[in-house]
């Protein structure tokens, strides 16, 4: 007589925050379209940019506290399945926009479409930057972690995310416009604008997750 089989043990922290993660990895791109004024710096000056970064940053600290919990290799396996949800959402908004008409009294067509019918070189170009970008955050996390004892968590998140939102930035908006637009300028200030966001959330948010997957780990919910 065949036993029946129980459920794999997950760590119930893994789980919800890989909850999170999917959920996160569609709305970024949903965010992206609206461009976020940042407001005047002393010597940056005007920053603006794509709101979707508020969600990635999310991401970017959910692979490190990911990797700071359960190790690099289930981080990097976490990154991996982040493509199931971005794949199936831009398939899933295709189909909505091209092929499925609307409603004779819906006048919104045209702007729906406008705002999230992102082409095909900027779907590729997202796909690209997001996993490279990603398993990039989590290497150097987890190479800096390496003799730490779990010391300068905040450091290690900050640095990791630093130097994955740089490649992210190159990546994207190289493949989305080059031989279009002029990159430099374009470059410039997303990447200011993306270190100045790191520094302010990431090393508050990376002390909240972890301590809120060891809190979950031990039972707490």
């Amino acid at each position: 007589m065949n036993q029946p089989k129980t459920a794999p043990n997950i760590p119930l922290s893994l789980f919800a925050g890989s909850l999170l993660y999917g959920g996160l990895c569609v709305l970024a791109g949903v965010l992206g379209t609206k461009i976020a004024d940042l407001g005047t710096w002393p010597i940056l000056g005007n920053l603006a940019v794509e709101s979707g970064i508020f969600a990635f940053l999310i991401l970017v600290v959910l692979g490190s506290a990911t990797a700071e919990l359960h190790g690099t290799a289930t981080a990097n396996r976490l990154v991996r399945f982040g493509f199931v949800p971005l794949i199936v959402s831009m398939a899933l908004l295709m189909i909505v926009i091209h092929a499925v008409p609307p409603a004779p009294f819906w006048p919104d067509q045209p702007a729906f479409a406008h705002l999230l019918g992102q082409g095909a070189r900027m779907q590729f170009a997202g796909l690209c930057s997001y996993g490279t970008s990603q398993t990039l955050n989590v290497y150097v996390f987890s190479r800096l972690a390496q003799g730490k004892d779990g010391k300068h968590l905040w450091l290690r998140a900050w640095a990791a995310s630093l130097l994955s939102q740089i490649v992210d930035t190159l990546i994207f908006i190289t493949i989305s416009f080059y031989g279009v637009l002029d990159l430099g300028p374009l470059m410039k200030g997303q990447i200011i604008s993306k270190l100045v966001l790191s520094t302010i959330m990431v090393p508050p948010l990376i002390y909240l997750f972890v301590a809120l997957g060891r809190w979950l780990d031990r039972g707490g919910a």
